[in-house]
């Protein structure tokens, strides 16, 4: 798996300051080892997008799920992670048998998105099996009334939504202004929130 930069002209700063910020924000509340530049914010009109890149479909719903919630945090609540009492769980989604994967990801992402806004659990860290009927996860949490939250994500959507295993040798071609091509072998994920 390789990822690459290629030279791309200046546009959608948002996207890229939330590109820096975001990782920035892993970083700083180093919750767990975070592969560096495995997600990268989409630029589009009104709305945010995501796109991530792993060696394996359960390492990209993982890397899809920790930049949605990097999305999420400002950074006074990213700073405040490391001091907040990590709680873990199982959390699981279930699906009808042949479910498409693309669509167990949306799923699975409104559920971390209500654990943390009903159940006040702000997920941290997770790894993640995949089935055929669903997604299950170890999770580490902490108390979502301590995270402060910079944006407020509505809905997922299925919006340009991708969720597909790149072949060796096959290029994605990246996203201007930030997002990289990606060579196979790996996995490519890409997902669109209405905030």
């Amino acid at each position: 798996m390789r990822a690459r930069r290629r030279s791309v002209r200046r546009g959608a700063r948002q996207a890229q300051a939330l590109n820096q910020a975001g990782r920035t924000r892993l970083a700083t509340a180093d919750i767990r080892p975070v592969t560096p530049m495995s997600w990268w914010i989409l630029p589009t009109t009104a709305d945010i997008g995501l796109r991530s890149y792993a060696a394996s479909a359960g390492r990209l719903i993982e890397e899809t799920t920790l930049g949605m919630q990097s999305i999420l945090l400002s950074e006074v609540g990213a700073n405040s992670l490391p001091g907040l009492k990590v709680e873990e769980g199982v959390w699981q989604v279930a699906v009808d048998e042949g479910t498409p994967t693309d669509l167990m990801l949306v799923h699975w992402l409104e559920d971390v998105l209500y654990q943390a806004e009903v159940e006040n659990r702000w997920l941290v860290a997770l790894s993640v099996m995949l089935t055929d009927v669903g997604i299950q996860a170890q999770v580490s949490f902490v108390d979502s009334d301590s995270v402060e939250r910079e944006v407020e994500i509505k809905a997922v959507t299925r919006h340009e939504l991708m969720f597909q295993e790149v072949p060796a040798g096959v290029e994605v071609p990246g996203a201007p202004p930030d997002v990289p091509s990606f060579e196979g072998p790996g996995w490519m994920a890409q997902v669109i929130f209405d905030i």
